[in-house]
């Protein structure tokens, strides 16, 4: 299976394709086509098996679909942290797509609230909302990535008042780790009739996938070398960025990476 035949774009397969990934992990193939039709999902999946592109992937061909209509998306996250890592997934597979997107890092930035898509972890969209930076009555699609780990955070009296605050027509889709008693009030209260996915732990290991460096290709075989290698600084890139200071001295380190082997989750 390939990803034109989960139904995902010709954009973001070429985005997919010119980083390195040629097949579908588990969760990408099972999650992937629910999304793309609309339902609310649940998956039960370790880290490292893909989930965060399993949504990635299929939310950028949503916003950019044909029918016209805006999607405005909230993606919730456990924290800061895992805010900038799907906000640095999107930026990499949203290349050949138009998609507005707003990643909260610190509650003293400025928010766009004409984003399509809104990322940020519980306790700064609460304050954010509370100081009237932030309006999310027009969510379209929300997803939670992962309750579990809201929940050792302590976060999910602010995940339950956020969830207060959203439309009740939505679509919604959640991740966590494993299940938990402590979270299936607010699941319960999330999801509707949701499609429900479990991802096997044994199949951890096949989403260590690598990005390919073109420089390489043909002057080496290539080898099952799952690990992660330290990235190599592209002196160009280095160059530019000290030239055009586009991201106020925050550059993602993707873009200043050359033959960055990584694992995409």
């Amino acid at each position: 299976m390939n990803f034109i035949d989960l139904g995902l774009s010709s954009k973001t397969v070429q985005a997919i394709d010119e980083f390195g990934i040629t097949e579908p992990t588990t969760v990408q193939a099972d999650v992937i086509p629910s999304i793309l039709q609309g339902k609310d999902v649940f998956t039960i999946a370790p880290a490292g098996c893909g989930k965060t592109t399993s949504y990635v992937f299929p939310l950028l061909d949503v916003i950019s679909g044909a029918d016209g209509k805006q999607k405005n998306i909230l993606i919730i996250t456990p924290d800061s942290e895992q805010s900038v890592v799907v906000s640095d997934r999107m930026a990499i597979f949203n290349k050949y797509h138009e998609i507005n997107e707003a990643t909260i890092k610190d509650k003293a930035e400025d928010i766009d609230n004409e984003a399509n898509v809104i990322i940020g972890s519980p306790e700064l969209l609460v304050e954010l909302v509370n100081e009237e930076k932030l309006d999310l009555a027009k969510t379209n699609i929300l997803v939670v990535d992962d309750i579990n780990l809201i929940k050792k955070k302590k976060q999910l009296n602010n995940l339950e008042k956020i969830l207060d605050l959203l439309p009740a027509d939505k679509q919604n889709i959640v991740y966590t780790n494993r299940r938990s008693k402590e979270t299936q009030g607010i699941l319960d209260k999330i999801l509707k009739a949701p499609e429900e996915i479990k991802v096997d732990k044994a199949k951890e290991q096949e989403a260590e996938l690598t990005a390919k460096n073109p420089a390489q290709e043909t002057a080496a075989p290539k080898q099952n070398n799952h690990r992660c290698k330290q990235p190599v600084k592209d002196s160009e890139a280095l160059e530019l960025v000290k030239k055009y200071d586009s991201f106020n001295g925050k550059t993602p380190s993707f873009l200043i990476n050359k033959g960055i082997i990584v694992n995409i989750d």
